[in-house]
């Protein structure tokens, strides 16, 4: 009897421990696309099909879009052949993801299945065998009985916790407002930006591409998107160079993007001189990004917000621990889970730099790149590297509509201003050994970031709210426009809505020393509405 219970136990334990996981993509080719009534064909890649049109991308990194009568037969063929096999794959991939499901939960249960089954082996034992020869083995079963229940419960625990506060990743993006502006729903977090930062640009580039950072329109539809409920992969999908090589990977707090440390072409881009004194240059549609960990921002944050946010939902935060402390060992993943057990990455200063494999589930489009992704608009085709150039400065001119781009090359000093219209005309003046060489495009109108309306609301009312982040001390300041009297209570509440503080009437001075580390919310009553601001408590 006892031996057949052992025997019963060992396969049981054998078989939870099996898994398996497989997963492939591939890149597709330009192809020449051929119109009714049209003489010439127009080249690019398939992208999808969308409300009967088709939608490609040409050689330009431009998205054009034609009605599905309009293709001629070949392509009309060429794109139903497409059709099916996305849906094949997107049939095969939801088959994959339920079977992982339905595998995941069978693993999260292992635990409390190994639980269990030590519990009843430790009852049979203790019923069938003399108490004395058994009484070695109790502690032993009891050990493993508590090993395996809390492994249970920190799974169930960490699952849990997989859903992010949207108060919590605002934090991160606070202190750059308003150059970015967010939002958010039930299932993602939206950032807002032009993509341009407030540090110089460009200066350092050593291998430069001739781009030039414009501002984008990262708005409205064409905001950044971070998942709100991340699902660890799991199979954590390397970012290398065969995964992720265009689009971005993250977006920093300050707005910019972030992308694979690896350019289209394979390079890692700081290793070969491409990147300026900041981690960043232009892409082929002259988009500013970052290649590797914007680090720097560590100094105008906190150390309890991130100074990044992964495309698949999970923070990225700098050489501290999100509490202060240093930087604990991170695996392979570059990154590990916190106190509260949820995931996050850490930025570094050598490769992999912040990610190694996302570690939440991500969706790649044909050509590798993150979806849902904002798009970059170009204005003009992509430049060619200009060997032996050295970028020694990068300033905006007055008007704030342009930039005057200065280089080095066989010891001459050569410049590029640029600027634009609202019209969206784009004027670039080339100077080279003294001559002057003027190109104009026609693009998109540059675009302005909605503002922040609670803000207004606030700065309106005349109620001003320092020092935020704040540690022992918050103070409000009533100008003109608001009387002290008007003043009926003063409350605060953490990020669960529970309220930590309450006092009647006006108080100039708040003591928050006994305030856990966190993100809050203040409102202060007056007889006519509740004026709400967020505090960071650090």
């Amino acid at each position: 009897m006892n031996k057949l219970i052992l025997m019963l136990a060992f396969y049981i334990l054998n078989g939870m421990f099996l898994n398996a996981h497989n997963l492939n993509n591939e890149m597709l080719a330009l192809r020449q696309w051929h119109l009714k009534g049209s003489a010439k064909s127009v080249e690019g890649a398939f992208l999808m099909c969308k409300n009967n049109a088709v939608y490609i991308e040409n050689n330009a990194h431009q998205v054009l879009h034609f009605p599905m009568d309009n293709l001629s037969a070949n392509d009309l063929n060429f794109v139903t052949q497409k059709q099916n096999a996305i849906l094949k794959l997107n049939r095969a991939l939801s088959a994959e993801k339920k079977q992982t499901q339905q595998g995941l939960v069978w693993t999260d249960m292992r635990g409390l299945f190994l639980a269990i089954l030590i519990l009843l082996i430790g009852f049979v034992l203790y019923r069938s065998i003399n108490h004395e020869k058994i009484k070695y083995i109790v502690p032993v079963l009891g050990t493993g009985f508590l090993i395996s229940l809390y492994g249970f419960t920190n799974r169930v625990m960490q699952v849990m916790a997989t859903t992010t506060n949207p108060l919590f990743v605002d934090s991160a993006f606070t202190p750059f407002k308003p150059n970015v502006y967010t939002r958010w729903d039930n299932t993602y977090f939206y950032v807002e930006s032009k993509g341009i930062p407030s540090h110089e640009m460009m200066t350092g580039i050593t291998g430069w591409q001739q781009q030039f950072p414009i501002p984008q329109c990262y708005t409205g539809t064409n905001a950044w998107q971070i998942p709100l409920n991340p699902v660890k992969a799991v199979t954590p999908v390397p970012v290398n160079k065969s995964h992720f090589l265009r689009g971005a990977v993250a977006i920093a707090a300050n707005g910019v993007a972030i992308f694979n440390p690896y350019t289209n072409t394979g390079v890692d881009a700081f290793l070969d001189g491409q990147l300026d004194n900041f981690g960043g240059h232009c892409g082929r549609a002259d988009d500013y990004h970052y290649h590797i960990a914007p680090l720097f921002l560590d100094a105008a944050t906190p150390d309890i917000v991130p100074i990044a946010f992964a495309l698949d939902g999970y923070s990225i935060y700098g050489s501290k621990e999100p509490d202060g402390s240093a930087m604990k060992t991170l695996d392979a993943n570059h990154g590990h889970a916190g106190a509260n057990g949820v995931y996050h990455y850490h930025g570094t200063a050598s490769a992999p730099y912040m990610i190694g494999n996302m570690v939440g589930e991500v969706t790649e489009d044909t050509t590798l790149q993150i979806i849902p992704q904002a798009r970059a608009q170009p204005i003009r085709p992509a430049g060619a590297p200009l060997k032996g150039a050295v970028i020694t400065g990068c300033k905006p001119n007055g008007a704030g509509i342009g930039y005057t781009l200065v280089y080095t090359i066989a010891g001459l000093t050569d410049s590029v201003e640029y600027s634009w219209t609202a019209a969206g005309v784009y004027t670039f003046n080339f100077y080279v050994s003294g001559t002057k060489t003027t190109n104009k495009y026609n693009g998109f109108k540059q675009c302005n970031l909605p503002l922040s309306v609670p803000q207004i609301a606030i700065d309106a009312l005349g109620v001003l709210m320092y020092p935020n982040p704040a540690n022992t001390q918050l103070n409000l300041k009533l100008t003109a426009a608001l009387s002290p009297k008007a003043i009926e209570n003063i409350s605060i509440y953490n990020a669960t809505g529970v309220m930590v503080y309450s006092t009647t009437g006006y108080k100039e001075t708040i003591d928050i020393k006994d305030l856990a580390t966190g993100v809050y919310m203040v409102k202060i009553k007056t007889k006519d509405q509740v004026i709400t601001k967020k505090l960071l408590v650090n």
